[in-house]
């Protein structure tokens, strides 16, 4: 058998602004964008061009959609951006004025510093010892 989780939803408030967020300050590539009518997308970022994983960014379409963006997890981090170059990536993402709540710090299993998205989304940025 071979399966792979694809795509993760991430609920946003506007298809472009996310968009270039994603693409901009994360340096993640646009995959898909397809009209799907009544004002809806299919819009998918990954960080990666072979799109192994990526983001669907759904618009809420809904105040109970809309009341979960930027707490999909509870205040938990709930993303993880694997870099094989931490330094790299942590000054390219601080140039892009991205929020880091903390300073880059060594675990056991990864060099990591934790970060918000564009909507408070809390991430980690980290690259595996």
């Amino acid at each position: 058998m071979n399966r792979r989780l694809a795509l993760t939803t991430l609920l946003v408030d506007d298809y472009d602004r996310a968009i270039a967020w994603f693409t901009g300050a994360l340096g993640f590539h646009l995959q898909q964008d397809v009209d799907q009518g009544g004002g809806k997308r299919w819009v998918v970022v990954s960080p990666a061009t072979d799109g192994a994983a990526g983001l669907l960014l759904a618009r809420a379409s809904s105040d109970v959609q809309a009341a979960r963006i930027g707490d999909q997890t509870g205040g938990r981090v709930g993303f993880f951006l694997e870099t094989d170059d931490f330094a790299r990536d942590h000054a390219a993402m601080l140039a892009a004025g991205v929020e880091f709540l903390e300073a880059p710090r060594k675990e056991p299993y990864a060099t990591v510093a934790v970060f918000r998205d564009l909507y408070g989304n809390t991430w980690d940025l980290l690259e595996l010892a």
